[in-house]
């Protein structure tokens, strides 16, 4: 994953009208195929959509898509989990995040769930390091 290519997927997506067609520059080209493991698509699909401005700006959507639902699903079942483990229910933080996992296809996300995962069933007192101390 190289930094700033996500946020130049969300860029280009943003500027995209929703039925219009992908300028294919090298650059563009060079993004998108660069992206696509990073989103669980294979670069074999990446390769195809990036024959023609249709069906590159189709792959930036879909490319797009899974960053920001990705991030959203994500963001919330930390939240809702952090929640939850404050209260002392592990059980139920644990259960939140099993859901993401489940249905999370994005690599760097299903990341982010493990480390949680990881660490759902350390109370909050114990999460200091030994620098913390």
């Amino acid at each position: 994953m190289n930094p700033g290519d996500w946020d130049r997927v969300r860029s280009l997506a943003g500027q995209l009208p929703d039925d219009g067609a992908l300028p294919l520059t090298e650059e563009v080209r060079e993004l998108l195929f660069r992206v696509a493991p990073d989103v669980a698509l294979s670069q074999e699909e990446a390769r195809r959509a990036l024959n023609a401005p249709d069906t590159a700006a189709a792959l930036l959507r879909e490319m797009h898509r899974r960053i920001r639902d990705g991030s959203r699903r994500l963001s919330r079942a930390l939240v809702e989990s952090h929640k939850l483990k404050q209260t002392g229910d592990f059980a139920a933080a644990r259960e939140v995040l099993n859901r993401v996992a489940a249905v999370e296809i994005v690599p760097f996300y299903q990341d982010q769930v493990r480390i949680a995962l990881d660490h759902v069933d350390v109370p909050e007192d114990d999460t200091q390091t030994d620098s913390d101390a």
